[in-house]
């Protein structure tokens, strides 16, 4: 089997894991279009003697890393209110490391060890990170989320994690319309939608009829992750795989509150 082969069922994840630690699709998708372009360019650097996934992460993490050091050291001089200064902003205050250990564990699903591997520590530093990121979510503040979910359930499911983390639920919808309605009834600042709704309708759609009217930041719930991962359109920039842990939607939300504007904290 070729390395293009042994590593291709993985992108989609790599994608979601970009995208999740950057805020957006294609900030995330440029750093995952850069790790292949550095698998091309020089394959032979392409660690053989361990597992391709863990490989292909570990890549990623060396590039990112490189990346996002010289932009935090950047973002001390840069200041406005432009999207590109309030990106810097944000660069400039998180953790990284903590923020990455949270996602790779509870994300992506390494394992403590395989985590520390790819961030360079060790695994006693690792879980000491995944501490510091999870008490920073708990002075994160708190959202109002509305669900759209057909599947009750699930909606409970994700109702009882939401409410456990300190936020305010403002509805359940089912399907396309009643979502929409219950945005412009009480508009949340933050939005769970499943794919595939009870009438047929899609929660892309209803999120798209949403966010028409007002910005808000959105995570997506999918059995089927791959085909929002493609790369190849605009896609979700948070998204949560079914069967869900309760660790992968709170690591979720809380990065997709970190990336909202209206939570950015004050100077």
């Amino acid at each position: 089997m070729s390395l293009g082969q042994q590593l291709a069922p993985h992108l989609p994840f790599l994608r979601r894991y970009g995208r999740a630690l950057s805020g957006s699709q294609s900030h995330g998708d440029h750093y995952v279009r850069a790790t292949l372009e550095a698998i091309v360019a020089a394959p032979e650097e392409f660690p053989r003697d361990i597992d391709p996934r863990l490989a292909l992460y570990r890549t990623f993490q060396a590039i990112w890393s490189s990346a996002n050091v010289a932009g935090r050291e950047e973002a001390v001089a840069v200041s406005g209110s432009d999207p590109e200064s309030i990106a810097r902003a944000r660069m400039a205050r998180m953790t990284p490391l903590s923020r990455q250990a949270l996602l790779l564990t509870a994300m992506e699903g390494f394992t403590p060890e395989d985590a520390a591997f790819l961030i360079g520590t060790d695994s006693a530093t690792l879980e000491s990170l995944v501490g510091d990121a999870l008490s920073e979510i708990e002075k994160q503040t708190r959202a109002r989320v509305l669900i759209i979910e057909d599947e009750p359930i699930i909606a409970m499911d994700i109702e009882t994690i939401v409410r456990d983390l300190g936020h305010d639920v403002t509805g359940v919808a089912v399907t396309r319309d009643e979502a929409v309605a219950l945005a412009m009834e009480d508009r949340p600042g933050l939005v769970l939608a499943d794919i595939q709704l009870a009438d047929d309708s899609s929660g892309i759609d209803a999120v798209k009829d949403i966010l028409a009217q007002f910005a808000v930041p959105v995570i997506f719930i999918t059995a089927f992750p791959e085909r929002l991962l493609t790369g190849e359109r605009p896609e979700p920039t948070f998204l949560i795989t079914k069967p869900f842990q309760r660790s992968t939607v709170k690591a979720a939300i809380a990065q997709a509150l970190f990336f909202d504007e209206a939570t950015l904290p004050a100077e």
